[in-house]
């Protein structure tokens, strides 16, 4: 039904002089675009067909954009990469938004090539496949195949750019891996704003490590962040 040269994108957007501007932008740079003016049309299309991303407005009539991601998330299980647009932009309203299964966010009013930008680093990371594989830190397993995360037997819920970090990190482990390195390997040439990768790296760490005895995601100061089952008194740092 579409091409997939650029990718398939899921608006959901209320206002229809924003949805009209992003769809006529969107598509005039050869993505096909998909409309929902609400959270409940939004969430259904979402979940009964194949988007490369969904962007979503927080403020949503039916449900929000957080009810929606949260559901898409944990109701039907899919890892749809969801882009959030929002009027607010403290890293409090980031992390909510994350802690829902959002993959990125974008603070009105932007830019609509950075939209682009940040839509492409999306598509361009969930369309690369690795070689399947299950990796193992501790008592952490993440198989690669079906993206399922497991600690001391328990399954996870992680979301997608959550799910590319800890790949990256459990690969490299114990190894430190810096900063720029982890962004470049989660958004390539199109990196977030300085808070994203922190924002991520909280909500991870509420999953992994949070309901757990011993932290496995380390900061360690001035050199980036490793897994590893060994904690050290300054290598642990939810702030970062």
């Amino acid at each position: 039904m579409y091409s997939k040269q650029k990718g398939v994108i899921l608006l959901i957007e209320d206002d229809q002089a924003v949805a009209s501007n992003l769809g006529e932008f969107l598509e005039l740079r050869g993505y096909s675009v998909d409309y929902a003016a609400d959270g409940v049309t939004g969430l259904h299309l979402a979940i009964v067909n194949s988007y490369d991303v969904v962007v979503a407005d927080v403020g949503l009539p039916g449900l929000d954009g957080l009810q929606i991601c949260h559901k898409l998330r944990h109701d039907a299980r899919k890892a749809t990469p969801v882009l959030m647009l929002t009027g607010r932009g403290s890293l409090d309203d980031k992390v909510t938004g994350l802690d829902a299964g959002a993959d990125d966010y974008l603070v009105k009013p932007f830019e609509l090539r950075e939209l682009e930008g940040r839509l492409r680093a999306l598509i361009r990371r969930d369309r690369h496949q690795a070689a399947p594989e299950v990796l193992k830190v501790d008592d952490l397993t993440l198989d690669t195949s079906t993206l399922r995360v497991e600690r001391s037997g328990q399954p996870l819920v992680v979301t997608p750019i959550g799910l590319r970090i800890l790949a990256v990190l459990m690969r490299e482990a114990p190894r430190v891996v810096s900063r720029r390195d982890l962004e470049r390997e989660i958004w390539g040439d199109e990196l977030p704003d300085s808070d994203t990768l922190r924002s991520h790296l909280y909500n991870l760490r509420q999953v992994i490590d949070k309901p757990f005895n011993t932290a496995l995601l380390h900061t360690i100061p001035a050199a980036g962040y490793r897994m590893d089952s060994f904690a050290s008194p300054s290598s642990h740092n939810p702030s970062h």
